[in-house]
């Protein structure tokens, strides 16, 4: 009898564990892993999220992202798991040729996402200002979208005119200060807890956008970047107290961060070396299959000041960019420097416009990640890659049996 009670339990045990967990993706915007792994030396007060790293469980080397490191192909990775050239989300906006708005909305996935395998099962789930959402099948949806921003903030009446009908206001009779003109990070944490004490969906995704832009304005680790994280992190503290059980949290950001002292204009310094060729500037890279220009820039690589880095080596570029034909040769800008190409401009250096970019290859820097909450133990992992996390991801909400990916 003993013996069957024993299995019983274990069975039970087994079946508790089994059953899927909620979970709440926190993306802070630009939040680079040096944050957190330096966040005594930066003499950062972030208990929140200190608190999710040491009781959780803590990429310590770092999540290593996708070409191109910029926030709306890399959050789209993240729920991917698929690199942009797959998913259909290129950079921030759609080419020249397709207008070169924002990639707004949802229709323009090639790849399915963790919300669409949720609903698939009648799950739910909730997104606030999560990019390329709008028009998705996603259950509670505040989708980013704006005619106006100020910093990291989106007007509200925008994202309202995409929005779940009716959530605004179930928002606002809650919280009468939610419908400010601007939607920002405060308001961001008050929409989330709302949608975590009242609705519970399954997958939460909030998108904090405010330390982005202060990084960017003022430069990464400076005192105006690092006083913005640590109101993110107050707010993270309100989402927090807002969790259902059985619920696990991520901590995450989309890319890393690095000063700019100087713009080097590719344009005037081809120029002034007599090479006619066209280049691809990328900003934090650029690429070229020319002779002449290969042996120009391994070159200046070698000069002190001339900001050109380093050539990407081979196994790299097959890494990050498998479908570039091998021809190509790809390059860093030195540290401090970013690739522009302004034709109209002879200067060869020129005072970046923000002090903070990303956008760099992604062996650049490293964004954070953290798991912590329901059946999460704690642990501490090496470098992760960005395009793990989806798996992971559905994992903890019992999706195993269908991971995100393309598209059949």
């Amino acid at each position: 009898m003993r013996n069957r009670i024993l299995v019983l339990l274990a069975a039970l045990a087994a079946a508790a564990a089994a059953e899927p967990r909620k979970l709440v993706v926190l993306s802070v915007d630009g939040l680079d892993h040096r944050y957190l792994a330096q966040r005594a030396e930066l003499g950062l007060r972030i208990d929140n999220m200190r608190r999710l790293v040491e009781e959780g469980w803590w990429a310590e080397g770092g999540m290593v992202g996708v070409v191109p490191t910029v926030t709306w192909p890399s959050h789209t990775t993240l729920i991917t798991g698929v690199r942009p050239v797959e998913h259909g989300i290129l950079s921030n906006r759609r080419p020249p040729a397709e207008g070169g708005d924002y990639y707004w909305s949802a229709t323009l996935l090639k790849a399915k996402t963790l919300w669409h395998l949720l609903a698939e099962r009648g799950r739910t789930s909730a997104a606030i200002t999560w990019p390329v959402t709008v028009d998705a099948a996603i259950t509670w949806n505040l989708p980013e979208y704006f005619r106006e921003r100020n910093g990291g903030a989106m007007d509200l009446k925008s994202i309202l005119e995409k929005a779940t009908p009716g959530l605004g206001e179930a928002i606002s009779a809650a919280y009468p200060s939610f419908p400010t003109y601007w939607m920002d990070d405060r308001t961001r944490a008050l929409a989330a807890a709302w949608l975590l004490r009242h609705r519970r969906p399954d997958l939460l995704l909030v998108h904090f956008v405010d330390h982005d832009s202060d990084a960017h304005a003022y430069g990464p680790f400076t005192r105006e970047a690092k006083a913005r994280l640590e109101y993110t992190d107050e707010l993270i503290g309100l989402v927090l107290e807002a969790l259902p059980p059985d619920t696990v949290v991520a901590l995450l950001g989309d890319h890393g961060f690095e000063r700019v002292e100087r713009e080097i204009n590719v344009a005037a310094w081809l120029k002034a070396r007599g090479i006619t060729v066209e280049v691809d500037v990328r900003g934090g890279w650029l690429e070229t299959r020319d002779p002449q220009l290969i042996a120009a820039l391994e070159a200046a690589s070698k000069e002190p000041g001339s900001c050109v880095g380093r050539r990407v080596p081979a196994e790299e570029v097959r890494r990050f960019l498998p479908e570039l034909d091998p021809a190509v040769a790809v390059w860093e800008p030195a540290p401090g420097c970013f690739f522009v190409s302004k034709a109209a401009s002879t200067e060869l250096f020129l005072k970046p416009a923000p002090a903070g970019r990303h956008g760099h290859w992604p062996t650049r820097y490293r964004a954070a990640f953290a798991v912590w909450g329901a059946g999460v133990e704690r642990g501490r992992g090496g470098e992760i890659d960005m395009l793990e996390v989806a798996g992971r991801f559905a994992a903890i909400l019992g999706l195993e049996d269908a991971r995100p990916g393309p598209r059949p």
